[in-house]
C-alpha cells in the first residue's frame, strides 16, 4: 500500500475542500479527484490515502477506493475515488506540486485526533489558527 499528496488548488481550508467535493460528487456518498495521468502504482493506491496539500502543509487525507478513467468535458482523465469527508492530519510541511507524488505509509502524518486526548479539547477554530503558526 502507498499514498499520494495533492495540492488542494483555490481550497483555503479543509471546510472549502469538502465543500467543493460535495458539490461536485458524481454519485452521492462518494467523492472524486480528477487527474491528467492514471498512476503508474494504481494497483498499491486502493486502501491507501490521498494526503490533500493545503497553503503549503499537508492537512488532510481522504482513503482511496478505486481509480478508473472517466470521459469528461475536458477529455478522458483518471477518477480516483475517494471516501467523502476529509480527515484532518497533524500538518507537516510539503512544497507544493503540480500532478501526484507518492508517499511512503512510514513517512504519511497520523490522524488529527487520533487518541490525543490534549487535541480532542482544543476549539477548532483555535486548531487552525495553531497549525497556521506551525505549532500543531
Amino acid at each position: 500500500m502507498v499514498h499520494l499528496t495533492k495540492v488542494a488548488v483555490g481550497c483555503a481550508d479543509i471546510d472549502v475542500l469538502a465543500a467543493r467535493q460535495a458539490e461536485n460528487a458524481p454519485v452521492a456518498g462518494t467523492a472524486r479527484c480528477l487527474t491528467r495521468f492514471m498512476p503508474k502504482r494504481a494497483a498499491e493506491l486502493v486502501g491507501g490515502s490521498l494526503f490533500w496539500i493545503i497553503k503549503h502543509r499537508l492537512v488532510a487525507r481522504q482513503t482511496i477506493l478505486g481509480l478508473d478513467m472517466v470521459e469528461t468535458p475536458w477529455g478522458v482523465k483518471c477518477a480516483i475515488a475517494l471516501v467523502p469527508g476529509p480527515v484532518a492530519v497533524l500538518g507537516q510541511p510539503r512544497r507544493g506540486h503540480q500532478g501526484w507524488r507518492y508517499l511512503d505509509p512510514a513517512d504519511a502524518p497520523r490522524d488529527l485526533h487520533a487518541g490525543d486526548a490534549d487535541l480532542e479539547a482544543v476549539p477548532a477554530t483555535m486548531l487552525r489558527e495553531l497549525q497556521s503558526l506551525w505549532l500543531v
